[in-house]
Protein backbone atom coordinates (compact mmCIF):
# COMPACT_ATOMS: atom_id res chain seq x y z
CA UNK A 1 0.00 0.00 0.00
CA UNK A 2 1.64 3.14 -0.96
CA UNK A 3 1.39 5.89 1.85
CA UNK A 4 0.04 9.16 1.21
CA UNK A 5 1.98 11.97 0.10
CA UNK A 6 2.54 15.03 2.79
CA UNK A 7 0.37 18.21 1.59
CA UNK A 8 2.92 20.54 0.27
CA UNK A 9 3.58 23.61 2.15
CA UNK A 10 1.20 26.00 1.70
CA UNK A 11 2.42 28.67 -0.98
CA UNK A 12 2.10 33.05 -0.51
CA UNK A 13 1.96 35.55 -3.23
CA UNK A 14 5.22 37.02 -3.49
CA UNK A 15 5.23 40.74 -2.26
CA UNK A 16 6.04 43.67 -4.08
CA UNK A 17 9.17 45.93 -4.04
CA UNK A 18 8.45 47.87 -1.02
CA UNK A 19 5.81 45.63 0.89
CA UNK A 20 8.53 44.19 3.27
CA UNK A 21 8.87 40.61 4.09
CA UNK A 22 7.10 38.03 6.35
CA UNK A 23 7.89 35.19 7.83
CA UNK A 24 7.10 32.38 10.19
CA UNK A 25 9.72 31.85 13.48
CA UNK A 26 11.04 29.04 15.16
CA UNK A 27 8.40 29.62 18.01
CA UNK A 28 5.99 29.84 15.84
CA UNK A 29 5.19 33.46 15.94
CA UNK A 30 5.00 35.64 12.43
CA UNK A 31 7.36 38.21 11.94
CA UNK A 32 7.08 40.82 9.35
CA UNK A 33 9.85 43.25 8.65
CA UNK A 34 10.15 46.26 6.06
CA UNK A 35 11.88 49.92 5.47
CA UNK A 36 9.94 53.56 6.58
CA UNK A 37 10.66 56.60 7.65
CA UNK A 38 12.33 57.21 10.63
CA UNK A 39 13.33 60.12 12.42
CA UNK A 40 15.66 62.79 10.66
CA UNK A 41 14.34 61.81 7.50
CA UNK A 42 16.05 58.59 7.19
CA UNK A 43 14.48 55.46 6.14
CA UNK A 44 15.26 52.40 8.85
CA UNK A 45 14.06 48.45 8.90
CA UNK A 46 11.43 47.72 11.46
CA UNK A 47 10.45 44.21 12.29
CA UNK A 48 7.09 43.84 13.85
CA UNK A 49 5.19 40.10 15.33
CA UNK A 50 2.06 38.76 15.53
CA UNK A 51 0.37 35.51 16.44
CA UNK A 52 -0.83 34.89 12.81
CA UNK A 53 0.59 35.53 9.00
CA UNK A 54 -2.20 38.24 8.68
CA UNK A 55 -1.41 39.78 12.36
CA UNK A 56 2.01 40.13 11.52
CA UNK A 57 1.30 41.92 8.02
CA UNK A 58 -1.57 44.32 9.27
CA UNK A 59 1.20 45.50 11.78
CA UNK A 60 3.76 46.23 9.33
CA UNK A 61 1.02 47.38 6.74
CA UNK A 62 -0.05 50.57 9.14
CA UNK A 63 3.09 51.43 9.96
CA UNK A 64 4.25 52.06 6.22
CA UNK A 65 1.24 53.93 5.33
CA UNK A 66 1.95 55.96 7.93
CA UNK A 67 5.77 56.02 6.55
CA UNK A 68 3.78 56.81 3.21
CA UNK A 69 1.69 59.90 4.98
CA UNK A 70 5.32 61.40 6.00
CA UNK A 71 5.18 60.30 9.69
CA UNK A 72 8.46 59.41 11.04
CA UNK A 73 7.95 55.64 12.82
CA UNK A 74 10.16 56.51 15.97
CA UNK A 75 12.09 53.33 16.77
CA UNK A 76 12.89 51.60 20.05
CA UNK A 77 16.87 52.69 19.71
CA UNK A 78 15.28 56.37 18.70
CA UNK A 79 15.57 58.58 22.10
CA UNK A 80 12.50 59.46 24.51
CA UNK A 81 11.73 63.02 23.08
CA UNK A 82 12.01 61.23 19.70
CA UNK A 83 9.33 59.03 20.44
CA UNK A 84 7.06 61.68 22.35
CA UNK A 85 7.28 64.12 19.14
CA UNK A 86 5.95 60.80 16.63
CA UNK A 87 3.47 60.06 19.37
CA UNK A 88 2.32 63.99 19.79
CA UNK A 89 1.91 64.49 16.66
CA UNK A 90 1.19 61.53 14.84
CA UNK A 91 -1.21 59.65 17.18
CA UNK A 92 -2.55 61.56 20.25
CA UNK A 93 -3.39 64.82 17.99
CA UNK A 94 -6.39 62.36 16.04
CA UNK A 95 -8.25 61.42 19.19
CA UNK A 96 -7.29 64.28 21.17
CA UNK A 97 -9.06 67.70 22.18
CA UNK A 98 -7.10 71.24 21.25
CA UNK A 99 -6.82 71.66 24.29
CA UNK A 100 -5.91 68.82 26.11
CA UNK A 101 -3.59 68.56 23.15
CA UNK A 102 -1.59 71.83 24.00
CA UNK A 103 -1.64 70.88 27.44
CA UNK A 104 0.11 67.71 26.42
CA UNK A 105 2.72 69.25 24.61
CA UNK A 106 3.65 71.74 27.57
CA UNK A 107 4.24 69.19 29.56
CA UNK A 108 6.05 67.00 27.00
CA UNK A 109 8.34 70.68 26.37
CA UNK A 110 8.49 71.71 29.91
CA UNK A 111 9.08 68.62 31.71
CA UNK A 112 9.57 65.18 30.41
CA UNK A 113 12.18 66.04 27.27
CA UNK A 114 14.66 68.01 29.95
CA UNK A 115 14.29 65.24 32.10
CA UNK A 116 14.11 61.96 30.22
CA UNK A 117 14.05 63.58 26.56
CA UNK A 118 18.25 62.04 26.12
CA UNK A 119 17.26 58.50 27.01
CA UNK A 120 17.37 55.68 24.46
CA UNK A 121 13.60 54.31 24.40
CA UNK A 122 14.44 51.10 24.45
CA UNK A 123 17.02 51.30 27.70
CA UNK A 124 14.48 53.86 29.90
CA UNK A 125 13.81 51.80 33.18
CA UNK A 126 11.60 52.09 35.73
CA UNK A 127 14.08 53.55 37.77
CA UNK A 128 14.89 56.25 35.36
CA UNK A 129 11.21 57.24 35.40
CA UNK A 130 11.26 57.37 38.75
CA UNK A 131 14.41 59.38 39.43
CA UNK A 132 12.75 61.59 37.16
CA UNK A 133 9.58 62.10 38.99
CA UNK A 134 11.75 62.71 42.27
CA UNK A 135 13.54 65.61 41.06
CA UNK A 136 10.72 66.93 39.07
CA UNK A 137 9.22 67.29 42.60
CA UNK A 138 11.83 68.88 44.74
CA UNK A 139 13.06 70.89 42.17
CA UNK A 140 12.54 74.76 41.57
CA UNK A 141 10.64 74.89 38.31
CA UNK A 142 11.74 78.68 38.03
CA UNK A 143 15.24 77.62 38.31
CA UNK A 144 14.75 74.56 35.96
CA UNK A 145 13.42 76.70 33.00
CA UNK A 146 15.85 79.83 33.86
CA UNK A 147 12.54 81.70 34.25
CA UNK A 148 14.53 84.18 37.26
CA UNK A 149 17.02 85.04 34.23
CA UNK A 150 15.70 84.89 30.84
CA UNK A 151 11.91 85.38 30.87
CA UNK A 152 11.67 87.67 33.61
CA UNK A 153 8.62 85.82 34.36
CA UNK A 154 9.99 84.60 38.04
CA UNK A 155 8.49 86.51 41.40
CA UNK A 156 12.19 86.36 42.92
CA UNK A 157 14.18 87.45 39.78
CA UNK A 158 18.31 86.47 40.84
CA UNK A 159 17.31 83.71 43.27
CA UNK A 160 15.52 81.11 44.07
CA UNK A 161 11.93 81.12 45.06
CA UNK A 162 11.41 77.27 45.51
CA UNK A 163 8.36 77.19 43.22
CA UNK A 164 7.53 73.19 43.16
CA UNK A 165 4.99 71.27 41.10
CA UNK A 166 1.50 70.78 42.52
CA UNK A 167 0.61 67.11 43.22
CA UNK A 168 -1.74 67.29 40.49
CA UNK A 169 0.92 68.54 37.63
CA UNK A 170 3.04 65.63 38.61
CA UNK A 171 0.11 63.18 38.43
CA UNK A 172 -0.98 64.72 34.76
CA UNK A 173 2.88 64.54 33.89
CA UNK A 174 3.09 61.02 34.73
CA UNK A 175 -0.05 59.86 33.18
CA UNK A 176 0.95 61.92 29.48
CA UNK A 177 4.60 59.80 29.98
CA UNK A 178 2.11 56.58 30.44
CA UNK A 179 0.11 57.24 27.74
CA UNK A 180 3.02 57.58 25.64
CA UNK A 181 4.87 54.45 26.79
CA UNK A 182 1.33 52.21 26.22
CA UNK A 183 1.48 53.34 22.57
CA UNK A 184 5.04 52.09 21.96
CA UNK A 185 4.17 48.83 23.79
CA UNK A 186 0.53 48.27 21.64
CA UNK A 187 3.26 48.97 18.68
CA UNK A 188 5.96 46.09 20.05
CA UNK A 189 8.73 49.20 20.25
CA UNK A 190 8.72 48.17 24.13
CA UNK A 191 8.21 44.91 25.81
CA UNK A 192 6.38 46.82 28.72
CA UNK A 193 5.12 49.99 30.00
CA UNK A 194 7.86 51.00 32.89
CA UNK A 195 5.85 53.96 33.62
CA UNK A 196 3.00 51.95 35.02
CA UNK A 197 5.81 50.20 37.43
CA UNK A 198 6.20 53.97 39.35
CA UNK A 199 3.91 54.65 41.99
CA UNK A 200 2.90 58.81 42.74
CA UNK A 201 0.84 59.99 45.69
CA UNK A 202 -2.23 61.07 45.31
CA UNK A 203 -2.92 64.39 44.81
CA UNK A 204 -5.22 66.11 47.38
CA UNK A 205 -9.07 66.59 45.70
CA UNK A 206 -9.87 70.50 45.12
CA UNK A 207 -12.37 71.89 48.17
CA UNK A 208 -15.18 73.99 46.66
CA UNK A 209 -18.02 75.90 48.54
CA UNK A 210 -21.12 75.92 46.97
CA UNK A 211 -23.43 78.38 47.86
CA UNK A 212 -26.27 77.51 50.33
CA UNK A 213 -29.54 78.28 49.37
CA UNK A 214 -29.67 81.65 51.08
CA UNK A 215 -26.61 83.04 49.23
CA UNK A 216 -28.09 81.94 45.96
CA UNK A 217 -31.52 83.58 46.27
CA UNK A 218 -29.23 86.66 47.36
CA UNK A 219 -27.06 86.62 44.23
CA UNK A 220 -30.05 85.75 41.96
CA UNK A 221 -31.71 89.27 43.84
CA UNK A 222 -28.33 91.20 42.76
CA UNK A 223 -28.62 89.52 38.72
CA UNK A 224 -31.99 91.31 38.41
CA UNK A 225 -31.47 93.70 35.61
CA UNK A 226 -28.15 92.23 35.13
CA UNK A 227 -27.52 92.22 30.83
CA UNK A 228 -26.66 88.24 31.66
CA UNK A 229 -29.24 87.07 34.04
CA UNK A 230 -30.97 84.70 32.37
CA UNK A 231 -27.16 83.12 31.81
CA UNK A 232 -26.85 83.37 35.93
CA UNK A 233 -30.65 81.99 36.13
CA UNK A 234 -29.71 78.82 33.85
CA UNK A 235 -26.64 77.83 35.47
CA UNK A 236 -28.08 78.42 39.31
CA UNK A 237 -30.70 76.30 38.30
CA UNK A 238 -29.94 73.71 35.76
CA UNK A 239 -26.08 73.51 36.43
CA UNK A 240 -24.65 73.96 32.87
CA UNK A 241 -21.18 74.21 32.86
CA UNK A 242 -20.04 77.51 31.31
CA UNK A 243 -18.86 76.16 27.47
CA UNK A 244 -22.52 75.23 27.48
CA UNK A 245 -23.99 77.69 28.46
CA UNK A 246 -21.58 79.99 26.24
CA UNK A 247 -22.53 77.65 23.22
CA UNK A 248 -26.02 77.70 23.27
CA UNK A 249 -28.40 78.43 20.21
CA UNK A 250 -31.71 79.39 20.08
CA UNK A 251 -32.36 76.59 17.77
CA UNK A 252 -31.57 74.20 20.76
CA UNK A 253 -35.01 75.40 23.20
CA UNK A 254 -37.61 73.82 22.29
CA UNK A 255 -40.95 73.06 24.43
CA UNK A 256 -39.50 74.22 27.37
CA UNK A 257 -36.38 71.91 27.17
CA UNK A 258 -32.62 72.88 26.08
CA UNK A 259 -30.58 70.17 24.01
CA UNK A 260 -26.61 70.14 25.15
CA UNK A 261 -24.56 68.90 22.10
CA UNK A 262 -22.13 71.79 21.63
CA UNK A 263 -19.61 73.86 24.40
CA UNK A 264 -17.75 77.28 23.36
CA UNK A 265 -14.16 77.16 23.70
CA UNK A 266 -11.30 79.09 23.24
CA UNK A 267 -8.43 77.17 21.14
CA UNK A 268 -4.80 77.94 19.89
CA UNK A 269 -5.45 78.10 16.55
CA UNK A 270 -8.76 78.92 16.35
CA UNK A 271 -9.84 81.67 18.78
CA UNK A 272 -13.34 80.93 20.56
CA UNK A 273 -14.64 78.43 18.35
CA UNK A 274 -18.08 76.06 19.05
CA UNK A 275 -16.89 72.34 19.84
CA UNK A 276 -18.79 68.88 20.85
CA UNK A 277 -19.65 68.61 24.83
CA UNK A 278 -16.84 67.54 26.87
CA UNK A 279 -18.35 63.49 26.44
CA UNK A 280 -20.57 61.79 24.74
CA UNK A 281 -22.35 61.60 28.33
CA UNK A 282 -22.99 65.00 28.04
CA UNK A 283 -24.96 65.45 25.16
CA UNK A 284 -28.08 65.40 26.76
CA UNK A 285 -31.78 67.11 26.81
CA UNK A 286 -33.38 69.20 30.05
CA UNK A 287 -36.14 70.75 30.78
CA UNK A 288 -36.02 74.23 32.30
CA UNK A 289 -37.57 75.99 34.82
CA UNK A 290 -40.21 78.59 34.19
CA UNK A 291 -38.31 80.80 35.95
CA UNK A 292 -35.33 80.03 33.12
CA UNK A 293 -37.94 80.12 30.22
CA UNK A 294 -39.38 83.87 31.53
CA UNK A 295 -35.22 84.97 31.22
CA UNK A 296 -34.43 83.74 28.63
CA UNK A 297 -37.70 85.67 26.77
CA UNK A 298 -37.22 88.67 28.24
CA UNK A 299 -32.69 88.03 27.36
CA UNK A 300 -34.67 87.44 23.66
CA UNK A 301 -36.31 90.99 23.52
CA UNK A 302 -33.21 92.55 24.82
CA UNK A 303 -30.89 90.55 22.32
CA UNK A 304 -33.51 91.81 19.65
CA UNK A 305 -33.48 95.97 21.00
CA UNK A 306 -29.40 95.12 20.72
CA UNK A 307 -29.42 93.90 16.93
CA UNK A 308 -31.31 97.06 15.91
CA UNK A 309 -29.12 99.25 17.66
CA UNK A 310 -26.20 97.56 16.24
CA UNK A 311 -27.41 97.33 12.38
CA UNK A 312 -24.99 96.21 9.99
CA UNK A 313 -21.98 95.87 13.09
CA UNK A 314 -24.51 92.95 14.38
CA UNK A 315 -22.47 89.06 14.08
CA UNK A 316 -25.68 86.65 13.82
CA UNK A 317 -24.24 83.50 14.52
CA UNK A 318 -27.44 82.05 16.32
CA UNK A 319 -25.66 82.09 20.18
CA UNK A 320 -27.80 82.81 22.74
CA UNK A 321 -25.27 84.85 25.09
CA UNK A 322 -23.37 87.42 23.06
CA UNK A 323 -21.94 90.62 22.78
CA UNK A 324 -23.74 93.77 22.53
CA UNK A 325 -22.37 93.57 18.95
CA UNK A 326 -23.55 89.64 18.75
CA UNK A 327 -20.13 87.97 19.02
CA UNK A 328 -19.46 85.17 21.18
CA UNK A 329 -18.88 85.80 25.13
CA UNK A 330 -15.31 85.20 25.85
CA UNK A 331 -15.20 82.80 29.27
CA UNK A 332 -12.28 85.28 30.74
CA UNK A 333 -14.61 87.65 30.55
CA UNK A 334 -17.82 85.85 32.13
CA UNK A 335 -15.43 84.97 34.59
CA UNK A 336 -14.61 89.12 35.29
CA UNK A 337 -18.29 89.53 35.45
CA UNK A 338 -19.43 87.21 38.02
CA UNK A 339 -17.01 88.19 40.26
CA UNK A 340 -17.94 91.67 40.08
CA UNK A 341 -21.32 90.41 40.44
CA UNK A 342 -20.55 88.73 43.30
CA UNK A 343 -18.83 91.40 44.70
CA UNK A 344 -22.41 93.87 44.09
CA UNK A 345 -23.98 90.73 46.12
CA UNK A 346 -21.44 91.26 49.01
CA UNK A 347 -21.21 87.58 48.71
CA UNK A 348 -17.57 84.94 49.24
CA UNK A 349 -15.59 84.80 46.12
CA UNK A 350 -16.24 81.91 44.32
CA UNK A 351 -15.47 80.26 40.71
CA UNK A 352 -18.31 80.11 38.06
CA UNK A 353 -18.35 76.48 37.65
CA UNK A 354 -19.32 76.40 41.75
CA UNK A 355 -22.47 77.41 40.89
CA UNK A 356 -22.83 73.83 39.31
CA UNK A 357 -22.00 72.23 42.48
CA UNK A 358 -24.65 74.60 44.04
CA UNK A 359 -27.11 73.15 41.96
CA UNK A 360 -26.34 69.61 42.74
CA UNK A 361 -26.10 70.27 46.31
CA UNK A 362 -29.03 72.00 46.57
CA UNK A 363 -30.65 69.25 44.57
CA UNK A 364 -29.28 66.50 46.55
CA UNK A 365 -30.37 68.43 50.33
CA UNK A 366 -33.89 68.40 48.44
CA UNK A 367 -34.05 64.35 48.50
CA UNK A 368 -33.67 64.64 44.91
CA UNK A 369 -32.36 61.07 43.42
CA UNK A 370 -28.47 61.21 42.69
CA UNK A 371 -29.45 59.36 39.16
CA UNK A 372 -31.56 62.29 38.28
CA UNK A 373 -28.79 64.65 38.97
CA UNK A 374 -26.81 62.77 37.11
CA UNK A 375 -28.50 62.80 34.41
CA UNK A 376 -29.02 66.66 34.49
CA UNK A 377 -25.02 67.64 34.89
CA UNK A 378 -24.09 65.51 32.39
CA UNK A 379 -21.62 63.14 33.75
CA UNK A 380 -20.40 59.85 32.07
CA UNK A 381 -20.86 57.42 35.34
CA UNK A 382 -22.62 57.65 38.27
CA UNK A 383 -19.93 57.07 40.37
CA UNK A 384 -18.11 60.31 39.87
CA UNK A 385 -21.93 62.30 40.51
CA UNK A 386 -21.76 60.03 44.26
CA UNK A 387 -17.98 60.93 44.48
CA UNK A 388 -17.88 64.38 44.36
CA UNK A 389 -21.06 65.04 46.23
CA UNK A 390 -20.25 62.19 49.03
CA UNK A 391 -20.13 65.03 52.02
CA UNK A 392 -23.62 66.18 50.85
CA UNK A 393 -24.72 62.55 51.04
CA UNK A 394 -22.83 62.07 54.35
CA UNK A 395 -25.20 64.90 56.05
CA UNK A 396 -28.30 63.90 54.71
CA UNK A 397 -27.71 59.98 55.67
CA UNK A 398 -26.85 61.61 59.31
CA UNK A 399 -30.43 63.35 59.18
CA UNK A 400 -32.00 60.09 58.22
CA UNK A 401 -30.49 58.32 61.04
CA UNK A 402 -31.55 61.17 63.35
CA UNK A 403 -34.99 60.83 62.15
CA UNK A 404 -35.08 57.05 62.86
CA UNK A 405 -33.42 57.78 66.54
CA UNK A 406 -36.51 59.70 67.00
CA UNK A 407 -39.16 57.36 65.98
CA UNK A 408 -37.30 54.62 68.07
CA UNK A 409 -37.90 56.98 71.45
CA UNK A 410 -34.10 58.35 71.49
CA UNK A 411 -33.31 61.55 71.35
CA UNK A 412 -31.82 63.22 68.13
CA UNK A 413 -27.64 64.21 67.53
CA UNK A 414 -26.85 67.73 67.32
CA UNK A 415 -23.42 67.25 65.44
CA UNK A 416 -21.30 70.07 64.41
CA UNK A 417 -21.81 71.50 61.05
CA UNK A 418 -20.32 69.31 58.52
CA UNK A 419 -17.78 70.63 55.87
CA UNK A 420 -19.00 71.66 52.87
CA UNK A 421 -16.05 70.60 51.08
CA UNK A 422 -16.06 68.05 48.48
CA UNK A 423 -13.79 67.18 45.17
CA UNK A 424 -14.24 68.99 42.20
CA UNK A 425 -15.00 67.38 38.59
Amino acid sequence: MTAPRPAPPRRFRARANGDGTVYQRKDGRWEAAGYVLATGNTRKRVRVNGATRKDAMTKLTEKIADSNRGLPIAAADSTVSAYLAYWLDGVAVHHLRENTHTRYAASIRLHLNPGLGTKKLARLTTRDVRTFLDGLRTTCQCCAQNRDSIRRSCCAIGQCCGKRLSPLTMTYVHAVLKSALEHAVREDELPRNVARNVKTTTPRPRRFQPLTATEARQLLYAADGDRLHALYELALRTGLRKGELLGLHWEDLDSGAATIHRSLQRTRSQGLTVLNTKTLASERRIALPTECINSLKIHQEQQEEERQTAGTGWTDNGLIFTTTKGKPLDPTNLTLRFRRLLHSAELRTIRFHDLRHSTATLLLEQGVDLVVIKELLGHAHIGVTAGVYAHVRLRLQRQAIDTLNVALGGVANLPDDPSTTAVVR
